[in-house]
């Protein structure tokens, strides 16, 4: 047995083409072409922190403006700048929360997402995933239905990006005991 409790490559065999040379997940996900197939989650960013200094910089901006009428003895200057910054600021504010409660949601559902994920065993000869003991999932997956199963049940499949094949792969029912 691994350190994670799976079985090793000579332990299993693949449901889909009967090869026994099988990889954990983890493993598989560091090849090249699999990595971004075969994501665990989302990949932490820096967004929010840029949407924070581009909204200073606006805000910034805006209040330039304003002082700019005040200097100039235009007050239509100033209450439209101000306004304006105003408006900036919110919507800043706006982007910057949904970007850190983004974040949050991959952060707690990555403990919902995990055991789905450390089960998990990649077939490089039939390129499918499965689980080998059938908990606690079942069936044999392509990589992108793999990955949409494992986002969903952390809670951020809508964080699937629009040119990702797992946006559009669709889960056979049955596949998670209990449910569909």
């Amino acid at each position: 047995m691994s350190p994670a409790g799976a079985p090793r490559s000579a332990d299993v065999t693949c449901p889909g083409c009967g090869a026994a040379r099988t990889v954990a997940v983890d493993d598989a996900a560091v090849g090249r072409g699999l990595r971004r197939r075969l994501a665990r989650a989302p990949l932490p960013a820096r967004e929010a922190l840029l949407h924070a200094a581009e909204g200073a910089l606006l805000v910034a901006l805006t209040l330039g403006w304003a002082a700019m009428g005040r200097d100039q003895g235009k007050p239509l200057y100033v209450i439209g700048a101000l306004a304006l910054t105003a408006v900036v600021a919110v919507v800043t504010s706006a982007v910057v929360r949904g970007d850190l409660r983004g974040r949050l949601a991959v952060r707690v559902g990555a403990a919902r997402a995990d055991p789905f994920w450390k089960a998990a065993r990649h077939c490089p000869g039939c390129d499918t995933v499965f689980c080998p003991r059938g908990t606690p999932w079942r069936g044999a997956l392509t990589p992108e239905q793999f990955k949409k199963l494992v986002w969903t049940q952390g809670g951020y499949a809508d964080r699937l990006a629009p040119g990702d094949g797992a946006r559009a792969a669709e889960v056979p029912p049955g596949t998670v005991a209990g449910r569909g």
